[in-house]
This record gives C-alpha cells, sequence and structure tokens, in this order.
C-alpha cells in the first residue's frame, strides 16, 4: 500500500470512529448530510477522497465539532499525496509553477521522462503557452496564462548550475505529437537541438523503434531519487513511500539504455521537424 492509501484509510478509520462514537449507522449519517449511503462506505473504507467541507459536516453530525481540525489536517497531509488539478490550479498556473521552482531548488538530481510531450525545463515560451492554454481551457481554472508562462521560464535557471544534475528523457513521439501550430512545434524543435548540442538538461531520445525492456505508460519526474511527481488526466500524483518510488526508479534505469544522444538525438529531431514542416 502507498503512502498515499495509507493515508486516506487512516482517514477513513477515524471518520467510522467518530461515526459509531455518535451512535449513528451509516444510513443514518448519509440521511443527515443529504448524501447518497453509499458516499460514507466508500469514505470509512478509504475508496474516495472528500472535500475540507464534508469533513466539517461529519464532525457536526457525530456532535465533534472539535474533531474538525483534525479532520482537515489529515486531509491536508492526504492531499501532498493526490491533488485533483482544479484544486491544484485554483491559485492559477503561477502558483503552482512557482511550487516547482520551490522544489526544483531543493533539488539536487532531477530524473525527468515524458513520452507525449516536451518537459517544461526545455520548453519555449510559445510552446509553453499553449500546453498551459490548454490546462485552463480543460479545467476551467483562472487564465493567468502569461504568469504561469513566464514562471515556467524561470524555472529553466537550473539546466544552468552545475551543482545539479538534471537528466531528461524522451520518448520519439513526445517530438511529434502535436500540442501547438506547426511553426511553434518546429521553433520548440528548435529549441531542443540547441540543448541537445550544448549538453543542456543530459537529454537522451529513445526511438520509437528501439526494443523497450519497459512499457513508458506516462511521463513521471525523480526528485533525488526520493520521490516522484506524476501527471494523470485528473490529478497530480506526489509520491514518497519507498515501495512507490523504486519502480520509477528501474524504469528510468531502463529506458535511459533504450536512448540515444548527441548526434543520434539530432537525427530524430531533425525527422520530427522535416515531418511538421510538410504539414
Amino acid at each position: 500500500m502507498t503512502d498515499y492509501q495509507t493515508a486516506r484509510a487512516s482517514l477513513g478509520v477515524r471518520l467510522r470512529a467518530l461515526r459509531e462514537e455518535a451512535g449513528l449507522s451509516g444510513r443514518e449519517l448519509a440521511a443527515r448530510a443529504r448524501w447518497h449511503p453509499s458516499k460514507v462506505s466508500r469514505l470509512e473504507r478509504g475508496n474516495q477522497t472528500t472535500a475540507a467541507a464534508d469533513l466539517r459536516r461529519w464532525a457536526l453530525l457525530c456532535g465533534r465539532e472539535d474533531a474538525a481540525e483534525g479532520l482537515g489536517a489529515q486531509l491536508g497531509a492526504l492531499e501532498t499525496h493526490y491533488t485533483g488539478w482544479r484544486r491544484r490550479l485554483a491559485a492559477g498556473d503561477r502558483a503552482r509553477q512557482q511550487n516547482a521552482v520551490d522544489l526544483e531548488h531543493r533539488t539536487r538530481t532531477l530524473h525527468i521522462f515524458e513520452s507525449v510531450c516536451v518537459p517544461g525545463l526545455v520548453q519555449t515560451p510559445a510552446y509553453a503557452r499553449a500546453m498551459i492554454s490548454r490546462a485552463v481551457e480543460l479545467y476551467g481554472t483562472p487564465a493567468d496564462i502569461e504568469e504561469g508562462v513566464r514562471k515556467r521560464m524561470e524555472r529553466r535557471t537550473i539546466l544552468r548550475d552545475r551543482d545539479r544534475k538534471v537528466r531528461i528523457l524522451l520518448w520519439e513521439p513526445a517530438l511529434r505529437t502535436r500540442h501547438a501550430s506547426a511553426q511553434v512545434q518546429i521553433e520548440q524543435l528548435d529549441h531542443l537541438t540547441t540543448c541537445i548540442r550544448r549538453g543542456i538538461g543530459g537529454i537522451g531520445i529513445i526511438p520509437l523503434a528501439a526494443a523497450l525492456a519497459v512499457s513508458p505508460m506516462h511521463g513521471f519526474w525523480i526528485y533525488d531519487d526520493e520521490r516522484v511527481i506524476v501527471e494523470t488526466v485528473s490529478a497530480e500524483l506526489y509520491l514518497t513511500d519507498d515501495d512507490a518510488v523504486e519502480p520509477y526508479r528501474r524504469v528510468f534505469a531502463a529506458l535511459s539504455r533504450t536512448a540515444v544522444s548527441g548526434h543520434q538525438a539530432l537525427e530524430l529531431v531533425r525527422s520530427a521537424q522535416a515531418t511538421m514542416a510538410e504539414d
């Protein structure tokens, strides 16, 4: 069980204890809260994450208003491991990018794998603008797009810091997947070419034709070999327990053995550029 699952299960145990201490059945609590009965059982089993307002209502209905603060603290700890995008971006993209700046500046070794897009640390402003704009449209979050772009560009400074080791792996589809106009994509690939030539980011590219020992199912970022951030469609996962992090270390190592760099990587980028230019 991951630390996220453990934290959610622990919260569920606490909720059940409060309900039973109050002498309420699950159906009685659900009726008073005007919830479907299954919501109570899912929360108590740790199968669902809820909002702080629901936890306050639970405490009040159990006659334990004093427990609301503690439940909120447990939820806060839980959300450090799993945060839906609407909540993560509630204060806008600039705030999220600042969180990334803070984490990256505390990190000495950063390993990045992306399968369908160029990662933020080597994005051009125009490419970053297209990616952030898509997120704003998808999740209906504050449209501080230009502020988010500026802050994302600020993050690139760690690539010039000799005290940090950054290794970026891209699966070849990341070069060819269209996230913006052909012109923006071509400019992004130009920038990637420059990074490869200058040795910025330790960039390696995994050819689409390569035989893979592991499946690159999604992108992930490994910080100091002790924490991993994974972006899913609905949420950002923050993994810290070793059982959860270790598979990502092994996958990154396996993908590294398949990646090409230098001249071979440049050839893959040029091929993707040529395809974009034809469209």
